[in-house]
């Protein structure tokens, strides 16, 4: 139980630093961030992995050598999605959304070596 609330906290942080560094998107405030997180991660656990595997066939398995491109631009649209469904985030178009994603990417594995 305490895993899943340091992953929360993490992907909390990562998501408020994200707006704070990348133009385009916006979070209202740190609380709307835990919301933010929580609609993301919700969304992740239903739907990331069949934006990959999508992702994955779509390019004739090119993407599995580059994982982590498919699971960047997964994210980035599951950043988007989370947009539509809260209003405590705003991403103004694809290329925020990318750039956020990545920065969210980077920020989370920082945290995630940092805990353990």
């Amino acid at each position: 139980m305490t895993n899943i609330l340091i992953q929360w906290l993490i992907l909390t942080v990562s998501v408020y630093l994200a707006a704070a560094l990348v133009p385009g998107v916006r979070v209202k405030s740190f609380p709307a961030a835990f919301v933010v997180a929580a609609v993301f991660g919700v969304l992740n656990f239903l739907i990331g992995w069949f934006l990959r595997g999508a992702l994955y066939v779509s390019s004739l398995g090119l993407l599995y050598l580059f994982s982590f491109l498919a699971r960047w631009v997964a994210d980035a649209i599951l950043l988007k999605l989370t947009d539509l469904l809260t209003d405590k985030l705003t991403v103004r178009g694809v290329g925020p959304a990318l750039l956020a994603a990545l920065v969210m990417s980077v920020l989370g594995t920082l945290g995630q070596w940092l805990v353990h």
